[in-house]
Formats: structure tokens, C-alpha cells, sequence
């Protein structure tokens, strides 16, 4: 086993034109599946193409188990890749793809035959060693990609979008299938993905990239309940958080519709952290209730009510701004309803309008774990409110 690290790493394309990966440090650590996410463009492929060696960083090291690979080619860096399109070679059977790495390397035919058996035994492909790509379903060669990979039994496993071409529940099935492989092997594992669900479901973290750099890097839960950004809250989270532009007066926070007097810790944090007046408040969809109109911050129409199985997302127009909550199924909420929604405001969100986090409220007022629930029984009535959220105009 080998950790990776990479220090400093800087890659431009276009004579320095254009930064796709914009000097960022990451640590790799032993046995870790890490998963870097990210939208299109945002130079998760590209990091991940320097830590295989296809691309030679402008500047910056990257090390495994402690040694300079920075100039090493891929044949050289122990490494195992998985493509998003399998890059099966068709005039090759099942055993021959996943022994070609093998030969190439000289190993000598007892060893492959050992290997490549014990790969296609693992990824539950035995009875297919004989067929041609040709002659497989989608998810029977992702299994052989992944197992031609395994069998050189890498230091470092890297895996760039491999489950893009697969249909919604073949992916659901792999998913987990990688996980117990990676589990298996105890091998570093880097995961490159734009789907935010794949990236919370697999990774032990998350390193959630935007614009060359890393934003965050974290366990899933805590990218989810902590998110140290305007774009990880917005990026990480289904159905999308909700944002609302207030102003802070230096106890509390004003918008349009609603306001609510701040425990003094949070103020504190808002008066430090804060270059002005203006302060975006994030609200997570699951972090609404809805209530009997009259009885909540704000009475509201329900525009649209989205089934989704256990739960249904409702959807309102504020004075413009679309919002969204999630309720329980059995939630008898229709269209066309005014309903009453209050906020669970321990677990709101503050940032600065430039996009830095700064402060989440319980963990102003309590020091909590990140994504652990809780409030200050003397700062929230017992629905979760503050003894100072109000209605504006009321």
C-alpha cells in the first residue's frame, strides 16, 4: 500500500492561458477512496491525468509512499485507470485485454494466468474470458476494464468517470461493486465523477473542485451539512439549497419577507466575518417545515409538489425567487395551497456575498460536529424556530 500526495500542483494548457489545475495540495492516504467532483471543466480529469503521469505538471510535486513520481511516466508510477469508455481492445478476448498489461511488462505465463484468473474470479467474470467485447453488455465490461486493472495489482487505482455510460440502475450497481472491490484490495482509490451522488455515496472524502481548485475536502457528511462555500452548499445537495440575500444590522438578519433576532454567539461571528451589511443565508430544502398558513414565518402558495417516492419536494415562488422544501410523502400538501413555512434554524447557513462560509448557527452557539443535529434549548422554541424569527411587517 502507498499513500499519494500531490504539493503545490499547477498545470496550464494554451502557453499558460488557461489554469486547469491551480496549485492545489492534496493528500491521497493509504486504503482511502477518494472522489473528486466536480462540474465539467473544473480540472478533476486533469488532476487526475497528473497523478497517472499523462500530464506533466507546469510546477508542483506529486509523491507516492513518500517518492518523487513527478517526472515518472505512467508505466512507471505502479497505477491502475479505468476510462469512462473501457478502452477494450475488440480484437481481443475477455483473457487476452486483461493480460495485455501483463505481457507487456514481460511477466512470465503461469503469473499472468494466475492473475488474470484471480481478477476475472473477483469481478465475477470467469464464464466470459472467452468472448469478445463485442459480445458483452455495458456493465460486463466495465467488469472487465475493472479487472484488467486490478490484475498488476496497482499502488494507486484511478478511475475517471467509469460509470458514465452505464443506464441509472446498472450504475447503482456498480457503485457498490466498486466499493467492496476497493475494500477488498485496501489500495489508494481516486474517483473522478461530476455526479454529486455518486461522490456522496462512494467516498471516504470528498474534494469537491471549482474553477482548477479544490474547495473543500471532507468526509460526505460533513460536505453536506458543512459545506465552507456558496459553491459547495449549491453544488453538493439534491434538490439545490436555498439562498436568500438579507442584510445584518449587528443582531440580526432582514430580507424581504421574513428576519430573525441572533443569538449573541452568531452576531459575533456575522460582525467578524463579514465586510458589510449584506449576508447570504443558505437554507437546505430539508430544513423548511411546512405549516398551517398563519402559523409560520411566511404564508406562501405551493406551486408545484414533486412525488419522489418516500419524501415529495414542494416548490413556491417568493416574490420571485423559486424555493424549495422537502416534506414527507404521506404530507397531504397539494398545489394550490397556502401553507406556513418556518425555518430549522440551527442548521442555517451565513456567507459573505464573495462566496466564503461564515459561520453555520449551531455551530456559533454550541461548537458542535459538523453534521451532528442540535440547538440551544434556550435560544429555539421546541418546532425549531428562534424566539426571535418574526415576519417582516408583522
Amino acid at each position: 500500500m502507498a499513500d499519494a500526495k500531490l504539493d503545490n500542483v499547477r498545470k496550464t494548457f494554451n502557453d499558460g492561458q488557461v489554469v486547469a489545475v491551480d496549485d492545489i495540495d492534496l493528500h491521497i492516504e493509504e486504503g482511502e477512496f477518494l472522489v473528486l467532483v466536480g462540474p465539467s471543466g473544473c480540472g478533476k480529469s486533469t488532476t487526475l491525468r497528473c497523478i497517472a503521469g499523462l500530464e506533466v505538471p507546469d510546477s508542483g510535486t506529486i509523491t507516492f509512499g513518500g517518492h518523487d513520481v513527478t517526472e515518472l511516466p505512467p508505466k512507471d508510477r505502479a497505477i491502475s485507470m479505468v476510462f469512462q469508455n473501457y478502452a477494450l481492445y475488440p480484437s481481443m478476448t475477455v483473457y487476452e485485454n486483461m493480460a495485455f498489461g501483463l505481457k507487456m511488462r514481460g511477466a512470465d505465463k503461469e503469473k499472468i494466468d494466475e492473475q488474470v484468473r484471480w481478477a476475472a474470479d473477483i469481478m465475477e467474470i470467469s464464464d466470459l474470458l472467452d468472448r469478445y467485447p463485442n459480445q458483452l453488455s455495458g456493465g460486463q465490461q466495465q467488469r472487465v476494464a475493472l479487472g484488467r486493472a486490478i490484475v498488476r495489482d496497482p499502488a494507486l487505482f484511478l478511475l475517471d468517470e467509469p460509470l458514465s455510460n452505464l443506464d441509472a440502475k446498472l450504475r447503482a450497481v456498480m457503485r457498490t461493486e466498486i466499493q467492496e472491490l476497493q475494500q477488498e484490495l485496501d489500495v489508494a482509490s481516486v474517483f473522478v465523477t461530476h455526479d454529486q451522488e455518486e461522490a456522496m455515496s462512494m467516498g471516504d472524502r470528498i474534494a469537491v473542485m471549482n474553477a482548477g481548485r479544490i474547495e473543500q475536502i471532507a468526509p460526505p457528511e460533513e460536505i453536506y451539512h458543512d459545506p465552507n462555500s456558496l459553491f459547495v452548499a449549491d453544488f453538493i445537495g439534491s434538490p439545490s439549497i436555498n439562498f436568500f440575500e438579507m442584510k445584518f444590522d449587528g443582531s440580526s438578519v432582514t430580507g424581504d419577507e421574513f428576519g430573525v433576532d441572533l443569538p449573541e454567539a452568531v452576531a459575533d461571528e456575522l460582525r467578524d466575518g463579514l465586510s458589510g451589511e449584506d449576508v447570504v443565508v443558505g437554507i437546505r430544502p430539508g430544513n423548511i417545515n411546512v405549516t398551517d398558513a398563519g402559523t409560520g414565518l411566511v404564508d406562501i402558495e405551493v406551486e408545484v409538489v414533486e412525488p419522489m417516492g418516500d419524501t415529495k419536494i414542494l416548490y413556491f415562488d417568493l416574490d420571485g425567487q423559486r424555493v424549495n422544501a422537502v416534506v414527507a410523502s404521506t404530507d397531504r400538501v397539494q398545489e394550490g395551497d397556502t401553507v406556513g413555512l418556518e425555518v430549522e434554524w440551527p442548521n442555517v447557513h451565513f456567507f459573505r456575498p464573495d462566496g466564503p462560509k461564515v459561520v453555520k448557527w449551531m455551530h456559533a452557539t454550541e461548537g458542535t460536529v459538523p453534521g451532528v443535529p442540535g440547538q440551544p434549548d434556550d435560544e429555539v422554541r421546541a418546532d425549531g424556530s428562534p424566539s426571535g424569527a418574526r415576519e417582516e411587517g408583522n
